[in-house]
């Protein structure tokens, strides 16, 4: 099998290495494509995004460094492209268009509702914070108000590759979100699958919170992946990768993992193409 990665971070955001160490290990590691994917909010940023000011300079060192190691790997240009009602959105046709990526991946790292705006991808007190101050300390809102928005961003958005689709689990064990086995939230994760189904986009099985030591298992969850195998949703695996040592943390594992979800096969992009390898 050839070794991918789209997800990569790189000191352009809150990644620990420069995108060029980054390749260099890959090479090491003899991945055959690397997706660079910078956090980004596009004319925003939050502290952990690529600064609005830094688009260019971002594209313009990628685009180097796809020419000058073109004979050892293939490298691609993307963004992880939140999305925020309202504020910005995963789009190749709007949002991105200046850019011209390779390919984006969709991500909803931030809840909203008409008290305020938070991520859930952060420190449990702050997410803890977050759900008594603009929820009210309503765990079910929450839960609902971060399946709807990536079911939003599914309608509004145009891109290749949905992130961590159930990240919402990350705080979960510590705040006691929601029960994995409710009707209820199993509900969520059924609207949520067919709307990955519709919009036509590849599923991330995320082994990124695994590799920082926040999760026991990837994203997404053996259930919810059961239910994007049985809609035959493509997949692909990533580390998610913040340093140069995780980029194939758990690939093995990862690979497992999604044969007993059902998948006999993995998704990988190549420049306006999606292709399919078997799972060995």
């Amino acid at each position: 099998m050839i070794k991918t990665n789209y997800h990569t971070h790189s000191i352009f955001c809150d990644g620990k290495n420069t995108a060029e160490e980054m390749v260099l290990s890959a090479i090491e590691k003899d991945f055959s494509i690397l997706g660079f994917s910078s956090h980004s909010m596009c004319n925003f940023s939050d502290c952990w995004h690529l600064p609005a000011r830094n688009h260019s300079a971002y594209v313009e060192e990628i685009r180097r460094l796809q020419s000058a190691y073109a004979d050892k790997i293939k490298i691609m240009l993307g963004f992880e492209a939140d999305y925020i009602c309202g504020l910005c959105k995963p789009s190749k046709k709007d949002d991105y268009a200046p850019f011209s990526p390779d390919y984006l991946i969709g991500a909803v790292h931030f809840v909203m509702n008409e008290n305020g705006c938070f991520a859930v991808d952060d420190a449990v007190e702050n997410v803890k914070k977050g759900l008594e101050t603009v929820f009210g300390s309503n765990k079910r809102e929450l839960v609902h108000s971060y399946f709807e928005a990536e079911r939003k961003m599914l309608e509004k958005g145009d891109f290749d590759i949905i992130a961590h689709a159930d990240l919402i689990r990350k705080p979960n064990k510590a705040l006691e979100l929601f029960d994995e086995d409710s009707t209820e939230y199993k509900e969520e994760l059924f609207l949520t699958a067919k709307a990955i189904k519709k919009a036509g986009v590849i599923a991330e099985v995320n082994i990124g919170g695994m590799a920082r030591g926040y999760m026991d298992s990837p994203y997404p969850s053996p259930y919810f992946l059961s239910l994007l195998s049985e809609m035959n949703v493509p997949v692909t695996y990533s580390a998610d990768a913040h340093n140069a040592s995780n980029l194939d943390f758990g690939y093995a594992d990862a690979l497992s993992y999604i044969k007993r979800a059902g998948y006999t096969e993995i998704a990988y992009l190549e420049p306006n193409a999606i292709k399919f390898q078997k799972i060995n």
